[in-house]
C-alpha cells in the first residue's frame, strides 16, 4: 500500500484544478497494475470530483451553479466568513475512489480528477492512496 501527498497551491477563492496527470504519475510510480486509487483532501473547504476535462467551460459551469445555490455572502451563522465554502465542500465530497487497471487509472474518455477549491487562495494537500488487489 502506498500513500503519496501532493501539495497544490490554489490562486483564486473558487477554482477547479485538474490533477489527473499528477495522480496518473503517482499510480505509475507505485508499480501497481490492478487495484484502487483513493484521492482525498483533508480539508473542510475543498473537495474532489471527477468530471469532464476536455472543455474548461464545464468547470466554470460547476463553479457558477454552486455559487448560485450557495452564495458566498449568504445568511450563515458560522462566524469565520467561509460558510459557503464548507457547504460546497460537503456537497462535493472530500474523496473519490478510482479503479487501477493495467497500471493506469480507469477513467472515461473525457474524465479528469479535480481538486475543487472553495476558500482560496491557499496551499492544499491532496492525499493519494494506492491499494493493490
Amino acid at each position: 500500500m502506498n500513500l503519496h501527498k501532493l501539495t497544490v497551491k490554489t490562486s483564486r477563492r473558487t477554482e477547479m484544478i485538474d490533477l489527473t496527470s499528477e495522480i496518473e504519475a503517482v499510480v505509475a510510480q507505485s508499480g501497481v497494475e490492478e487495484g484502487l486509487c483513493c484521492v482525498y483532501v483533508p480539508h473542510t473547504t475543498a473537495g474532489v470530483t471527477i468530471n469532464e476535462n476536455a472543455d474548461p467551460t464545464v468547470c466554470r459551469d460547476i463553479e457558477t451553479v454552486l455559487e448560485t445555490l450557495i452564495p458566498w455572502n449568504g445568511p450563515y451563522t458560522h462566524s469565520e466568513g467561509n460558510s459557503a465554502a464548507h457547504l460546497k465542500s460537503s456537497l462535493m465530497g472530500c474523496s473519490q475512489t478510482l479503479i487501477i487497471e493495467k497500471g493506469r487509472l480507469a477513467l472515461g474518455t473525457w474524465q479528469g480528477v479535480y481538486l475543487a477549491e472553495f476558500d482560496g487562495p491557499r496551499q492544499r494537500q491532496v492525499w493519494v492512496k494506492i491499494v493493490e488487489g
